[in-house]
């Protein structure tokens, strides 16, 4: 039997209260389907059936028409309306591809709760919808839910390597791969489809962007069989599949002298690949790229451009009706730190925005969150909002490169949703990030969201069980970005622990602190980076001052921060519109939480909150170190009333955050104590 923290959320606690117990079960003895031609539908009433043995205690029967006064009925709308007449009064909606009707019906001589999808795809979601309602003990007899997604494109990539390895992977192994080459061991993956599909995932792709020989492979003849087997697992539960290429495919595995976007036979190359990947997978969503960026090749190599590079590869797909999603992490990674006027923040923006309007509509730019990489805090890119005339999506990071690591609670929906209300001014006031996100802004034909897994083949997915929370709410944000970090937090305790008021109250107030806990122990007031290089796990304040990357902080004897204001510094301030670019460039404008992203500054120099920088780095190092510790008390205070299993492993990764948090404290402060001479005005202990 699966263990508790391999459920993840898909617990299905046996209901407690007995007549909600029996109401669920007196409609969920029967489920009535269709499913002969549809395997997602199937995976619907698959998913129904187990949610409900486990639920109620009873295993519901499955025909095709009513079997019992009673029943749910799960189906498609069009059929509904051609041959079930007994349903007819649905007042079925239009609620879109993905959307459904969640309704309770009284007739004549039935009872019925009714999962309406307009496709099998809004069928399958509105089960799991369903059997979320019942795990959160709500009640059915005044159903009516009306539901459809914000956003089209709901996306995962897996950083995951075919030697088994996951770049950036905290969880484990590959749940994909293991020796080179795909795995035979499906049932993991399945699991996945499905907790995926469970918070509105519709599309996947399977390999990192950092692609190697191995996976390079993957559009050949003999490893699409494979690639396209783990297509039909995704496809089941209405998960499209993706494919991160290598730009220099035809060079690797298809004998050409070059890549050249430009050069005719390179083109008939992609041309071929995309039949031959169509022929094995009629579904292909499309290609995941990521070129001219930290060494991987791209169409700079010979002197073209991005949308040189992207729209041959659009061109390939075209008739497939595939898609190029073309990563704007795009910068100088072999920069000269002594060189102050270049700022890889500028860097997606430079390269990326003269470009507007010269993409195929069939790509689409992905745009991390913010300017640099995924930090626990920086500005939102400049560039979502920027092109108006261009396709885009934006990329967030699940697994916690920058925010922990999995070995530290770092709730990051709070983060995500700061992002997604972000009002970019691109259009006038009330031009939110979200509204890019799901096209409105500018019409786009394509967009929504991307973020990079943080699962592997630990029993609890995730490596620390709670961050199992980052990956259910980057569902559930990116289905319904109106959903609050606090609803998203309090749904995943419910069906990932239970309905205890205690459990859900006290789990609630640790991921609603958790992400500012992490930040007051880090890097302060937005400057960023102070990790150790490579594994960037752990506090060093000058792991990368001197370094080629371009992420530096500037401390000196007198001060600190990153000056890129428009007169006196690198000028990133201007990539963004009135009235954000003057709120960024004047210092005393400037939000205190990103302050030495864009102004260096006196340690002396005087915050919107009072305290001086020096005083804010002491008070903040001191208060997350003691913060971290009260998350091992809220912790143990859940003792006997969390599973054992999961109980020991969150205490021993709240314990080791809590000791790290003091190893981050003790280095920064002693750090910019010996930098600024200036001592805490409270007397605290700081190492000399």
């Amino acid at each position: 039997m699966a263990s508790t923290m391999y459920k993840a959320w898909l617990q299905h606690y046996h209901v407690d209260q007995h007549a909600l117990r029996e109401a669920y079960a007196r409609w969920g003895q029967s489920i009535v389907a269709m499913t002969a031609d549809s395997a997602v539908l199937q995976s619907a009433v698959d998913e129904l059936t187990t949610g409900i043995e486990q639920l109620c205690g009873i295993k519901p029967s499955v025909a095709d028409t009513p079997q019992h006064a009673s029943y749910i009925y799960v189906g498609i709308a069009d059929r509904l309306h051609r041959s079930d007449q007994y349903l007819a009064d649905s007042d079925m909606p239009k609620v879109g591809k993905e959307g459904y009707l969640l309704k309770h019906i009284e007739l004549e001589q039935h009872s019925v709760i009714t999962v309406l999808g307009e496709t099998d795809r809004g069928a399958l979601y509105g089960v799991y919808h369903l059997l979320r309602l019942m795990a959160m003990g709500e009640s059915l007899e005044q159903l009516r839910v009306v539901e459809r997604p914000r956003n089209s494109l709901r996306m995962i990539n897996q950083w995951d390597n075919a030697d088994g390895s996951i770049e950036r992977g905290y969880a484990g192994q590959s749940i994909f791969y293991e020796h080179n080459r795909i795995t035979d061991n499906v049932t993991r993956i399945r699991d996945y489809a499905r907790m995926l599909s469970s918070v509105g995932i519709n599309s996947i792709a399977i390999n990192n962007v950092n692609v190697h020989e191995v996976e390079t492979a993957f559009l050949s003849e003999e490893q699409l069989p494979a690639v396209a087997g783990l297509a039909n697992i995704f496809r089941a539960y209405g998960i499209t599949l993706y494919l991160s290429i290598h730009f220099a495919s035809p060079m690797e595995i298809g004998g050409l002298l070059t890549a050249d976007p430009l050069e005719p036979e390179v083109r008939e190359w992609w041309k071929q690949t995309a039949y031959r990947i169509y022929k094995h997978i009629p579904d292909f969503g499309g290609f995941l790229v990521k070129a001219d960026s930290e060494h991987r090749p791209g169409p700079f190599a010979y002197g073209r451009d991005h949308a040189d590079g992207a729209n041959m590869l659009a061109e390939a797909l075209q008739p497939y009706d595939g898609i190029v999603i073309w990563r704007c992490f795009v910068y100088n990674c072999m920069q000269d730190w002594r060189d102050r006027s270049t700022d890889r923040a500028r860097a997606a923006y430079d390269h990326f925005k003269p470009l507007d309007g010269t993409f195929h509509d069939n790509v689409v730019l992905q745009v991390k969150n913010g300017p640099m990489d995924f930090q626990v805090r920086e500005p939102v890119s400049p560039l979502l909002g920027a092109m108006s005339r261009t396709n885009q999506m934006i990329e967030f990071q699940i697994t916690q490169e920058y925010t922990g690591q999995q070995r530290h609670l770092c709730y990051l929906i709070p983060q995500w949703k700061e992002v997604l209300d972000f009002d970019t001014h691109a259009q006038g006031d009330n031009s939110f990030v979200k509204q890019i996100g799901d096209g409105s802004m500018f019409g786009m034909k394509h967009s929504g969201y991307a973020a990079v897994s943080n699962i592997g083949d630990d029993d609890n997915w995730t490596g620390h069980t709670l961050a199992q929370a980052n990956l259910y709410g980057y569902g559930r944000l990116v289905w319904n970005t109106e959903l609050s970090a606090e609803e998203i937090a309090e749904e995943w305790i419910r069906l990932t622990f239970g309905n205890e008021e205690h459990v859900i109250q006290t789990l609630k107030a640790m991921l609603m602190s958790s992400w500012r806990i992490y930040e007051q122990y880090t890097a302060p007031l937005g400057v960023g980076w102070m990790v150790a290089p490579n594994h960037h796990y752990g506090p060093d304040v000058d792991g990368y001052e001197y370094s080629r990357w371009g992420t530096y902080h500037f401390a000196d004897r007198d001060g600190i921060g990153v000056d890129r204001t428009i007169n006196s510094g690198t000028g990133y301030a201007a990539q963004y519109f009135s009235p954000n670019r003057e709120r960024y460039d004047h210092l005393h404008s400037c939000p205190d939480e990103l302050l030495l992203f864009f102004h260096h500054v006196p340690y002396t120099h005087k915050l919107q909150s009072g305290e001086t920088v020096i005083q804010h780095i002491y008070n903040t190092h001191f208060s997350g170190a003691e913060q971290a510790q009260e998350l091992v008390r809220q912790w143990t205070s859940l003792e006997g009333n969390v599973d054992e299993a999961r109980y020991t492993q969150v205490r021993e990764r709240l314990e080791e955050q809590a000791e790290h948090a003091k190893e981050w404290r003790d280095v920064i402060n002693t750090y910019f104590y010996r930098k600024s001479g200036i001592a805490d005005e409270h007397g605290r202990q700081i190492y000399s």
